[in-house]
């Protein structure tokens, strides 16, 4: 029942529920056609479990670099990228911080070069693109139910996607690939499925989901609120073409140094906030990997603060907040990023 009211949410047929999200990207590329040796696009700034989850598969990430307009996949780069290395197997676009990339253009790109795209919507379950719910734009997807995320089963992930074939393969690799009853396998497969338990908790929470999206927004308002004007610090840039649910509010500072003293600003108040992902092509784990940037996740990267967000934050908590947010001030950023 959780797998289907999910992909219902998503507008997809089929939903496979699985142990985490990184499962379920891994499996989902897998499920995709994506065979050891092969590339896959991601972007540059992300969790890494987007470029895992592709190396886990045996093929080999490609970090493309995000749109200063909105910090996801930049569809152009995509693009050009493509057409210069035949050997992509798949596309992936990150919903970063809940907020949708821009998917109309990264679906004709990834059409005309016939190489499929999954969305990596983690963290942002109950976000829009053009009123349509993120999940259900590209040719599968998958969400986490991590402790972290709005809607959580305390741990866990789901593939949505409407290609029966597919998700067939990965819900037949996530159960060790036994064929039926007996104990015969069709191929080396996985322990990756969600206990049932879990998948009880997602159903409870998803009865919640629209209440907690509600919550979340007039959370991001009251900080839309608090920082307007400011100069030393800057909200995520939301785009027309979507709707945030909101997952994580977060803040560009000026520089590293800024964020870090935000950040132990606000540890002297009690509160905790956090620097946010850093671009993932500089780091020891990824420096083979092919790339192609122009700079924009590497000149975010360390300057993200994320705030209190909770959808359990109550309005004197947020208050708290928004009061040393006030008594803090940093660098001038001179020009919009």
């Amino acid at each position: 029942m959780f797998e289907a009211r999910i992909a219902a949410l998503s507008g997809q047929a089929q939903g496979v529920a699985t142990s985490s999200g990184t499962a379920a990207l891994h499996l989902a590329l897998v499920a995709a056609g994506v065979t050891p040796g092969d590339y896959v696009i991601v972007p540059d700034w992300t969790f890494a479990a987007t470029a895992n989850a592709v190396v886990h598969a045996g093929a080999r990430p490609i970090f493309v670099d995000i749109s200063a307009e909105s910090w996801t996949l930049d569809a152009d780069l995509v693009e050009r990228t493509l057409d210069r290395e035949e050997r992509i197997a798949a596309v992936v676009a990150v919903h970063a911080l809940g907020h949708s990339a821009d998917m109309d253009r990264l679906v004709d790109v990834c059409r005309r070069f016939a190489v499929p795209l999954v969305e990596d919507a983690a963290g942002a379950i109950g976000a829009r693109y053009r009123d349509r719910p993120v999940g259900g734009l590209g040719d599968a997807a998958v969400f986490s139910f991590n402790g972290n995320k709005l809607l959580t089963t305390g741990g866990g992930g789901m593939i949505v996607t409407d290609n029966a074939e597919w998700a067939e393969r990965a819900r037949s690799l996530s159960t060790q690939a036994r064929d039926g009853a007996r104990y015969r396998y069709r191929e080396v497969g996985f322990n990756c499925r969600m206990p049932n338990i879990n998948a009880a908790l997602g159903l409870a929470q998803l009865d919640r989901l629209d209440a907690m999206l509600e919550v979340k927004r007039r959370i991001a308002e009251a900080y839309d609120r608090a920082l307007h004007g400011r100069t030393d610090l800057r909200p995520m840039p939301r785009c027309a073409w979507g709707r945030s649910n909101n997952w994580l509010y977060s803040v560009l500072c000026a520089s590293r140094d800024q964020a870090g003293r935000l950040v132990e600003h606000l540890r002297r108040a009690a509160i905790e906030a956090r620097v946010f992902w850093e671009s993932l092509s500089d780091q020891p784990p990824y420096a083979g990997f092919p790339r192609s940037l122009t700079g924009v996740a590497a000149g975010i990267s360390g300057r993200v603060v994320s705030l209190p967000s909770s959808s359990t934050l109550s309005d004197g908590d947020q208050a708290r907040v928004l009061s040393a947010l006030q008594a803090w001030r940093g660098d001038k950023m001179a020009t919009p990023e």
